[in-house]
C-alpha cells in the first residue's frame, strides 16, 4: 500500500473514530469471553489431572513467556518507527489531526472523565486503599505484590518515557493539559496494570460467577482510558499501543510471579 493510501485510510478512520472505538471495544470484549469460555472448557479441565510441580510450573512460565514475547514484539516495532520522517509518525499525525477535526467538544467532555480512571492521583488511591484492606485482611504478601505492580510500572513507564523522549500531539480543546513525554502512554499502562491486578485480585476472593464480568469490566476500563487518551489528544495511536504492549508484559510478570509463590513458596498471600 502506498504514503497516500494508508494516509487517505487513516484520515477516514480518524474522522469515524467514536464509532470505530465502539466496535473495537465490543470486538476485544468478544475476544476476551471467547478465551475465557475455551480456557474454561478446554483448558482448566486438562489442569486438573495430577500434573507434577515441574509440569505446572512450565505450563505457567511458557504462557506468561508468550504473552510477554508478543507485547515486547509490539513495542519494540512501534518504537522503532515513531520518528517524525517514519511512516508510523506520520500516520500517527495524520489520525490525530482527523480525530482533533471530527470529535465534538461533547464527546471530549465524556473522555476527560473516562481518562480520569488511569491519573496517577486516581491510581495513587487505589493503590494505597487496596494495599490497606488486603493487610488488614491479613493478605500480606498480596498486598505487597499488589503495591510492586502498580509502583514498578509507574517507574517502568517513566524510564522508558526519557528513553524515547516523544513529544505528545497538539491539545488546545483546554479539557485536560499534560506535561512531559508521549511514549508510551502511562494511561495506557496503568491502567493496564491496575485494574488487571485489581481483577486478578477480586477473582481470587469471589464466587466463579462473578469472574467473568469483573474481567470484561477491567478491560473496558482498561481500554477505554487508554482511548480516551487518543480522543484527548494528549497521546499519538501508537503510544496507547505501546502502553497497552508493556502494561500487559509487566502485569504478566506480575500476575506469574504471585502464582509461583503462592504454590511453590507456600507464602500467605
Amino acid at each position: 500500500m502506498d504514503d497516500a493510501r494508508a494516509l487517505a485510510l487513516i484520515t477516514a478512520a480518524g474522522e469515524r473514530a467514536v464509532p470505530g472505538f465502539v466496535i473495537a471495544l465490543l470486538c476485544l470484549l468478544s475476544f476476551v469471553t471467547s478465551v475465557w469460555w475455551l480456557t474454561r472448557r478446554h483448558v482448566l479441565p486438562r489442569l486438573e489431572s495430577p500434573l507434577p510441580p515441574s509440569g505446572f510450573l512450565a505450563l505457567n512460565l511458557g504462557l506468561g513467556f508468550v504473552i510477554v514475547v508478543v507485547s515486547a514484539a509490539i513495542f519494540a516495532g512501534t518504537a522503532d518507527e515513531i520518528g517524525i520522517d517514519e511512516e508510523l509518525g506520520a500516520l500517527d499525525t495524520a489520525f490525530s489531526a482527523a480525530v482533533r477535526e471530527s470529535v465534538s467538544l461533547a464527546t471530549l467532555r465524556v473522555f476527560s472523565l473516562l481518562t480520569r480512571f488511569g491519573d496517577t492521583a486516581t491510581l495513587t488511591v487505589l493503590c494505597i486503599a487496596v494495599a490497606v484492606l488486603l493487610w488488614i485482611g491479613r493478605k500480606r504478601w498480596l498486598a505487597l505484590a499488589w503495591v510492586i505492580a502498580v509502583a514498578g510500572n509507574g517507574v517502568l513507564n517513566t524510564t522508558l518515557k526519557g528513553v524515547f523522549e516523544r513529544v505528545r500531539p497538539l491539545h488546545e480543546h483546554g479539557l485536560v493539559h499534560e506535561l512531559g513525554w508521549s511514549f508510551p502512554s502511562g494511561h495506557s499502562s496503568g491502567s493496564v496494570v491496575a485494574y488487571g491486578m485489581l481483577a486478578y485480585i477480586a477473582m481470587r476472593r469471589l464466587p466463579p460467577i462473578w469472574h467473568l464480568p469483573v474481567l470484561l469490566l477491567a478491560t473496558a476500563i482498561a481500554f477505554t482510558t487508554g482511548c480516551s487518551r487518543i480522543f484527548l489528544q494528549v497521546h499519538f495511536a501508537s503510544d496507547v499501543l505501546a502502553g497497552f504492549a508493556s502494561g500487559l508484559a509487566w502485569l504478566t510478570v506480575c500476575v506469574v510471579s504471585i502464582e509461583l509463590t503462592r504454590r511453590y513458596r507456600r507464602a500467605p498471600a
